[in-house]
C-alpha cells in the first residue's frame, strides 16, 4: 500500500443479508469513482458461531431463533424490501438449510493468499443466496475455489483438515472482544468503525473525504 491507499477491514458472514446487501452498496460507490483509495480486506465472524458442524434446517432455525414462523417472516421483511432496493434477487424460498460457515471464512483465507479474496466473498453470496447451495458442504466449497481459479483439490485435502480453523475462531472472538456485535461492519483506516448495510451515497461522501484528505 502506498500513501495514497486506505484499508477498509470488512467483517461479515457469506450467509448474512445485510453483509450482502452492504457489500453489494459499497460496490456500487465504488464503481463510481474508479480512483477510489480502498485496500479491502475480509475478515471473519460468525452470526451462528454454536452452529452444528453440519448446519441445520433453515425453517427449524429460523423458527427457533425468531419465536417462530410469523416472527421469521417479519425479521425478514426489511431484509426482502432492502435487497430489492439494491437490485438483489435473493431466493429464500429454495433455502434448505442453514450451514456453519466456519469453512467457508476458511476458503476466504486461503483465497486471500492468492488475492481473491473479493472474489471468494462474491462467489459465496451468490452460492448461497441466488443458487441456494449448503456453503457449508466440502464439495460445494472445493467448486467455488474452482470457479475463482483455486485448486480445488488442494482446497478439499485443507477442508478434510484442521487447517486454521482454531485461526478463524481466533479471529472472531478478537473482534467481538473489540466490540464488534453485528455484520457487516466497515473499519475504514484500522480507527473509524461504520456499522450497517449503508447506501451507496454514504461510501461516496468517505470515498470524496478520504481523497480530499490524501490530497491536501
Amino acid at each position: 500500500m502506498t500513501d495514497k491507499t486506505v484499508k477498509l477491514d470488512i467483517l461479515s458472514d457469506p450467509i448474512c443479508p445485510w453483509c450482502y446487501i452492504g457489500k453489494t452498496h459499497l460496490d456500487k460507490a465504488l464503481a463510481s469513482v474508479p480512483g477510489h483509495p480502498f485496500v479491502i480486506e475480509w475478515h471473519p465472524f460468525q452470526l451462528n458461531p454454536d452452529m452444528p458442524e453440519g448446519g441445520m434446517d433453515r425453517r427449524e432455525y429460523l423458527e427457533t431463533k425468531f419465536g417462530g414462523k410469523e416472527g421469521a417472516v417479519r425479521a425478514y421483511a426489511p431484509v426482502v424490501e432492502h435487497a430489492e432496493n439494491a437490485g438483489l434477487s435473493i431466493n429464500f424460498e429454495g433455502m434448505q438449510r442453514t450451514p456453519n460457515t466456519l469453512d467457508a471464512h476458511r476458503l476466504i483465507h486461503w483465497a486471500g493468499t492468492e488475492g481473491k479474496q473479493t472474489a471468494a466473498v462474491d462467489a459465496l453470496f451468490n452460492a448461497y443466496f441466488v443458487e441456494t447451495r449448503d456453503i457449508g458442504d466440502h464439495d460445494v466449497l472445493a467448486d467455488i475455489a474452482d470457479g475463482i481459479g483455486m485448486d480445488a483439490a488442494v482446497v478439499r485435502k485443507l477442508l478434510k483438515s484442521d487447517a486454521d480453523r482454531d485461526l478463524m475462531k481466533e479471529r472472531d472472538s478478537h473482534s467481538r472482544q473489540m466490540g464488534v456485535n453485528s455484520v457487516p461492519t466497515f473499519i475504514v483506516a484500522n480507527q473509524h468503525a461504520v456499522p450497517g448495510a449503508q447506501p451507496p451515497e454514504l461510501w461516496q461522501k468517505v470515498i470524496a473525504d478520504i481523497m480530499s484528505q490524501i490530497e491536501t
